[in-house]
């Protein structure tokens, strides 16, 4: 039920985005989930892609500073209080969130979001157990 998310250190300079995503398209991974936290000096892209494994060596064989970590990732309905079910759920576990974004899926009645949280494998039990669509990683990855 987790999902490895790629996490690129870039510097803040203009084109340093454009040569990853060529890495990337060079090398047939695509991106389907894409969040970037910046500062004045640098940023921090994290990536949900097809092929996490190939794209975390194809990075650091191109000098980028690259790290993996699991996430969730969860379908919600796409009306007013979708989210809302699985942030009380989580609320109500104690489980905090360090950081979540939403990403595109081929479908047209859910919202699809990524969390990061604490206890990520608790996290996604006490989800599913509490009816909230948690996916796996085949089916991310194919989106």
């Amino acid at each position: 039920m987790l999902v490895k998310q790629i996490s690129v250190f870039l510097e803040n300079k203009s084109g340093r985005l454009a040569e990853v995503t060529k890495v990337l398209a060079d090398n047939n991974i695509n991106i389907s989930a894409l969040s970037i936290a910046d500062t004045t000096d640098f940023g921090i892209l994290r990536i949900i892609v097809n092929n996490p494994d190939k794209a975390e060596k194809v990075l650091k064989d191109n000098d980028f500073a690259v790290s993996s970590t699991e996430v969730i990732a969860i379908a919600v309905p796409d009306q007013p209080g979708g989210l809302e079910k699985a942030l009380r759920v989580l609320n109500e576990e104690s489980i905090g969130i360090e950081y979540m974004y939403a990403f595109v899926g081929k479908t047209e009645d859910e919202a699809l979001v990524i969390l990061r949280v604490e206890a990520l494998e608790e996290a996604a039990d006490k989800l599913v157990k509490n009816g909230v669509k948690v996916l796996s990683a085949d089916n991310v990855y194919k989106l």
